[in-house]
C-alpha cells in the first residue's frame, strides 16, 4: 500500500490532542502551534477527542487557477514576530494532512500493523475542512499514475509502506519514489564552503523569455577534492562584489552571501521538481546534483522551455474522500 509523498511543500508534524489541549510538534521537537495558531483550532474542531497523529502541515494556495501546495508560503509562516504570525494565519491558513496514527483514546498503536493504524487514522479525522487524510492504494499501477498526475497539485513523489509494518519512531521504514530529471543551467555564482576551503554551493540560473537570467537554486554536497577543483575553475570568472543572499528561515546563522561570476559556463544538473510559477518565479524545489559541465551548450540556450511541465491537478483531487 502506498501513500502520497511527504513532499517539501509540507512540514512534518506530530499532533497530540487530549480534549481542548492540543500540541503540534515538529520532527525535531519544535512547538509548531506557536506558528500555526489557526491549525490548533482546526485540530480541536475536526479530530476525535483523544489521539496522536503523524502527518504534515501544508499551505494550499490558488496558483494559476488551481489549488496546490505552496512551499514558499509555508516557509514564510515560520516567523519570530507574533503580529506577523497572526497576519499570515489569516492570509495563508495552514491545513493538516495525516498519514499515520500512533494512539487513539488510551490505546497505543505503535505495535499495530499499518493496515490497522490506517483505519484508525481515517476514523480520527471526523471533519475534513482543514484536517485531511492522504489517499492510499494497493494497486502499483495506480500508484505509478499518481506519481505523474498529482505532481501538479504540489506533490513530488509517492511513498510505499508495508501493510504489516509497525510504527518505528525515527526510522525510515518506507520507499520514496520521486521524479528523476536533468536540466542545463548557467553557472552564475558560488558560495565558499563553511570550512573556508573550496566551493560549498554552485548557484544556477535559467534565462526567462525577457532575456533576464533568473536564479533557480543551487548544487551542493561536493567532495573536498571537487570543492577545490571547482573553485580553481570558477574563480577566474569572478565578477563584481560579494552579494548578500536571502536569509534562511530555518538557520539564521547560515552565511548566504555569494560571489557572482560571468555567465559563461553551463552545468548539467539532476533535479526532481520545480516550484513557483510565472508570477512568483520558478526555482528548484530541492538542492540539485551537479553532473558535469556542458562546453557544447551556449549559456543563452539555457531557458525554462527545457523543463517538464507537470499536469495541472487541484489539491482536492489528491486527498482521501474528495
Amino acid at each position: 500500500m502506498g501513500r502520497l509523498a511527504e513532499v517539501q511543500s509540507t512540514r512534518r508534524a506530530l499532533v497530540f490532542r487530549d480534549g481542548d489541549e492540543v500540541v503540534l510538534l515538529s520532527r525535531s521537537g519544535k512547538d509548531l502551534g506557536r506558528y500555526f495558531p489557526e491549525l490548533v483550532e482546526s485540530v480541536r474542531a475536526e479530530l476525535v477527542g483523544r489521539c496522536v497523529l503523524d502527518g504534515e502541515v501544508v499551505v494550499p494556495r490558488d496558483v494559476d487557477g488551481r489549488v496546490r501546495l505552496d512551499w514558499e508560503s509555508l516557509s514564510q509562516r515560520i516567523h519570530p514576530a507574533d503580529s506577523r504570525v497572526r497576519l499570515l494565519a489569516e492570509q495563508t491558513p495552514a491545513h493538516f494532512i495525516g498519514f499515520d496514527a500512533l494512539s487513539t483514546g488510551d490505546r497505543s498503536l505503535l505495535d499495530e500493523p499499518f493496515r490497522v493504524r490506517r483505519e484508525v487514522l481515517k476514523e480520527s479525522v471526523a471533519e475534513r475542512d482543514w484536517c485531511h487524510v492522504t489517499r492510499t492504494t494497493e494497486d502499483s499501477a495506480l500508484g505509478a499514475e499518481w506519481l505523474t498526475t498529482f505532481e501538479g497539485a504540489g506533490l513530488d513523489g509517492v511513498i510505499a509502506k508495508r501493510l504489516d509494518g509497525r510504527y518505528l519512531p525515527g526510522k525510515r521504514d518506507m520507499i520514496k519514489v520521486k521524479h528523476a530529471r536533468d536540466a542545463d543551467c548557467v553557472a552564475m555564482g558560488y558560495r565558499i564552503h563553511k570550512s573556508g576551503e573550496g566551493i560549498g554551493s554552485l548557484l544556477l540560473g535559467l534565462y526567462r523569455d525577457d532575456g533576464e537570467l533568473q536564479m533557480v537554486g543551487g548544487a551542493a554536497s561536493f567532495s573536498v577534492k571537487d570543492r577545490t577543483k571547482l573553485l580553481a575553475e570558477l574563480e577566474p570568472l569572478r565578477e563584481g562584489e560579494v552579494r548578500d543572499g536571502d536569509p534562511s528561515r530555518w538557520n539564521s546563522a547560515a552565511d548566504k552571501r555569494w560571489i557572482p561570476i560571468r555567465p559563461e559556463k553551463v552545468a548539467e544538473v539532476a533535479y526532481d521538481q520545480m516550484e513557483g510559477n510565472s508570477t512568483h518565479g520558478q526555482r528548484f524545489r530541492h538542492a540539485v546534483k551537479f553532473v558535469r559541465w556542458r562546453p557544447d551548450r551556449e549559456p543563452s540556450s539555457c531557458t525554462f522551455a527545457q523543463l517538464d511541465v507537470p499536469l495541472n491537478y487541484d489539491l482536492s483531487d489528491v486527498l482521501e474522500g474528495n
